[in-house]
C-alpha cells in the first residue's frame, strides 16, 4: 500500500476524529472510503467528458435508444 502525507483542515480532521470514535473504525478507513467513492465519480466524469469530446468531433456517433432496444429485442 502506498503511503501519502495529507494535511486536513481542522474542521474536517475533527469530524473525521469524531466519526472514528463513534464507530470504532480508524480515521484511515474513512479517508480511504471517501477517496475511493470520489475517485469513482471523477473517473465516471472523465469518461463522460471524453465521450462528449469524441461525439462533438465526429469520432463517435450516438445511437437512438429505440434502435438499441430493437437490436436487443427489448421493444414494447
Amino acid at each position: 500500500m502506498g503511503a501519502v502525507s495529507l494535511r486536513l483542515p481542522d474542521d474536517v480532521s475533527q469530524r473525521l476524529q469524531n466519526l472514528a470514535q463513534m464507530t470504532g473504525r480508524s480515521k484511515t478507513y474513512y479517508m480511504v472510503e471517501a477517496i475511493r467513492e470520489h475517485l469513482d465519480d471523477l473517473e465516471d466524469l472523465y469518461l463522460a467528458e471524453q465521450r462528449l469530446i469524441d461525439i462533438r468531433s465526429g469520432k463517435t456517433q450516438t445511437v437512438p435508444l429505440e434502435e438499441v432496444m430493437k437490436r436487443y429485442g427489448l421493444e414494447g
